[in-house]
């Protein structure tokens, strides 16, 4: 049953975590440049430097240099310049382990957003690109950092951040999406912003057409005007 997340004009800050870079942009560049142009003050956490993402013959050690650059890149286009990167998570080693959700829950304590956008921890069997083992693993340490770690007072009080409670979570990739942005407005920087992820998307002649045939699909099935874009998640609200 599609919900009604609180109105943007709300929301005064959002945190958006995932996995990798790229992964953010793939699944919610045109809402995070809606957010931004909104007014919302947006941070972006990317959970790995994405040093798995390469070719075979590239060298590794100059991976996740290079796609930490993309990101803040891709991000810019977006209107979004707050962008971190934990250390001492692997890509494609990726847990929800303690060490983990103790990470997130800094950055959340930090930023006190009212909002965080994350990778969904259920995996989506229909389309199993999505659901990377990483990426789940981002979004179930998310969705505990977010509850009940970052507001309960007596977790990692060690960390010298007073707890915050978020009121609203979004999970990109879902099975079972509820909510639908339309993002037409902002798909040329959503194209944009992946373009800028050229070790990723430099070899796909057809991205513009694949991300608009996904967009459009998308705002088909929730009910939006023909030729229109849109990204879909599962909203949740926090009480």
């Amino acid at each position: 049953m599609p919900v009604q997340p609180r109105p943007d004009h709300d929301v005064e800050r959002a945190l958006v975590v995932a996995a990798h870079p790229d992964d953010a942009d793939f699944g919610a560049a045109g809402t995070i440049a809606g957010w931004a142009a909104a007014g919302i003050e947006v941070t972006i956490l990317c959970c790995t430097h994405g040093e798995q993402g390469a070719r075979p013959e590239a060298d590794i050690t100059q991976i996740p240099a290079l796609r930490e650059r993309e990101q803040r890149a891709a991000s810019a286009t977006l209107g979004v310049t707050d962008v971190r990167f934990l250390d001492g998570h692997r890509d494609g080693w990726l847990v929800p382990s303690f060490d983990l959700q103790r990470d997130i829950v800094r950055v959340i304590r930090d930023v006190r957003p009212q909002r965080v956008l994350c990778q969904s921890p259920e995996r989506w069997y229909e389309r199993l690109q999505a659901s990377h083992p990483d990426h789940l693993a981002a979004g179930e340490a998310t969705v505990r950092a977010c509850y009940p770690a970052a507001e309960n007072p007596f977790a990692w009080p060690e960390l010298g951040l007073d707890f915050w409670h978020v009121g609203e979570l979004w999970l990109m990739a879902h099975p079972t999406p509820n909510h639908a942005v339309d993002t037409t407005e902002h798909f040329d920087r959503k194209v944009e912003a992946l373009r800028r992820h050229a070790s990723q998307t430099g070899h796909r002649e057809d991205l513009e057409t694949f991300l608009r045939r996904a967009g459009e699909g998308v705002a088909r099935r929730f009910g939006l005007a023909e030729r229109h874009t849109a990204e879909q998640f599962c909203v949740i609200q926090i009480n």
